[in-house]
């Protein structure tokens, strides 16, 4: 493995990724992002990076819609879920989401080395688990299909209009002007079939995590 990047926003489990690749892995290059925002400028910069270790709570992401748009807009790139969230459920989605691997933070040194050389060797790679949960529903999955179809800007409104944030605050984050925040908005609409903002939040809210769903008895 030449490049991996890393996006997650805990300090000590990246240093803890970096020492199992390291011992691994030798001479791979490592990158990071603590936020999603971090996050898409650095693979702009390493498109042939070998890896993408994903965690769902990295801020900015929005449970699985990070997962989505990253595998449209970076369709080569391996991605892999690392994540907290243990329930069969989460991992039958992420891998109909388009995840080549679910690892859960709990798992082991030796397995997370395996998993990780199962993709790399263009295989996936998930709990047994994960392959007795149901797959998403077909609402989840016209969402997710329409939400390939946004450019990155666009999706980036999306994912900042859905945490409540208005256009003149999205316009000063983004560094630009509230005009091309309603222009992104209207082009939201049109690609979502949405005929509002709260529409379009709704829509993109079937790809949430739905943490008040009652967990599944199995875990890993």
């Amino acid at each position: 493995m030449n490049e991996l990047l890393i996006a997650d926003d805990h300090p000590l489990f990246r240093e803890a990724l970096r020492g199992v690749v390291a011992s691994l892995f030798p001479g791979t290059a490592i990158y990071e992002a603590d936020r999603i925002s971090n996050l898409y400028p650095l693979v702009d910069d390493h498109p042939d990076a070998d890896l993408l270790l994903l965690d769902l709570d990295i801020p900015g992401a929005i449970g699985f819609s990070a997962l989505v748009h990253l595998r449209a807009t970076y369709p080569c790139l391996p991605i892999i879920l690392v994540t907290a969230h243990e329930q069969a459920r989460f991992m039958r989605r992420a891998m109909d989401h388009g995840a080549m691997g679910f690892i859960p933070k709990s798992i082991d040194s030796h397995t997370l080395g395996v998993a990780l050389q199962v993709v790399l060797d263009g295989g996936t790679w998930l709990p047994e688990i994960g392959y007795c949960a149901p797959g998403i529903s077909l609402d989840e999955r016209e969402v997710a299909a329409k939400l390939r179809e946004l450019t990155p800007q666009q999706f980036r409104v999306l994912q900042m209009l859905s945490t409540g944030q208005l256009n003149k605050q999205i316009a000063y984050e983004l560094n630009v002007s509230e005009a091309t925040i309603k222009a992104h908005m209207t082009a939201i609409l049109r690609k979502l079939g949405a005929s509002n903002r709260t529409q379009a939040v709704l829509m993109a809210s079937h790809l949430g995590l739905n943490q008040d769903e009652p967990q599944d008895a199995n875990t890993f």
